[in-house]
């Protein structure tokens, strides 16, 4: 399955998509099928697709900004990311086996939910991630759909000291088992950038919209950083 789908993806990440005039839609790798279209702020929209090759439980995720695909990621029932895809150069991210603490959205339905792991890329880098999730307590409807708000924060660091942070408020679907950004900051060690990603629109199997690959919001004040932020991000099932 991961060799097809990196085919696909270097196909389809060889066409950029530069305008609502050039807007097309994603058709997801034989053997998948797409529910969820999400779009958000910060100019991303995201296709969410599930697998009969893949393990029960586990969907991905294939991201958008206004130039194209740019990011890739596949979680599992418990929200732990399993695997990554990142453009521009193409970088693969794996989670290693065996986590310290392994992130578990059945942990944070009940309140709090602290991580260790760590993780690989087929360039020779490796890192180590610590944070939590925590529920607020409140929860936000957006487009219709009703979602629990959290507070997290995550560092990473990697082999030769580097290390990122993130923390903010997030959202995450209790049925659906995903996490959706927020508003948050992210330090890379050069200062705190603010950033919101945060859904605005849920569009589902039928209705006008679904599966687009053109974002619809922000996309003329994005960030210059925020496709490799998102990334970060949505390493994690972020």
């Amino acid at each position: 399955m991961r060799k097809v789908f990196i085919f696909f993806l270097i196909a389809l990440g060889t066409v950029p998509l530069a305008g609502a005039a050039d807007a097309g839609s994603f058709t997801p790798p034989a053997g998948c099928t797409g529910w969820l279209t999400v779009q958000s702020r910060a100019c991303r929209v995201s296709n969410y697709y599930k697998c009969t090759q893949d393990v029960p439980g586990d969907q991905w995720r294939t991201d958008f900004d206004q130039e194209g695909l740019f990011f890739a990621s596949r979680t599992d029932s418990e929200g732990q990311w399993v695997e990554s895809i990142e453009m521009n150069p193409m970088v693969r991210q794996t989670l290693d086996a065996n986590p310290e603490d392994p992130a578990s959205f059945t942990e944070l339905l009940g309140g709090l939910d602290t991580f260790a792991f760590n993780l690989s890329r087929d360039n020779g880098e490796s890192s180590q991630v610590r944070g939590f999730d925590r529920l607020t307590g409140e929860t936000v409807q957006i487009d219709g759909v009703t979602l629990l708000q959290t507070a997290f924060e995550f560092s990473e660091e990697a082999a030769d000291g580097t290390q990122r942070q993130s923390r903010g408020t997030e959202f995450v679907h209790r049925a659906w088992r995903l996490f959706f950004a927020g508003p948050s900051e992210w330090n890379d060690g050069s200062g705190a950038v603010p950033i919101d990603g945060s859904p605005l629109q849920f569009v589902f199997p039928g209705e006008p919209g679904f599966f687009t690959t053109q974002p619809l919001f922000e996309c003329d004040a994005v960030l210059s950083n925020y496709s490799t932020k998102a990334s970060f991000e949505a390493s994690y099932g972020k």
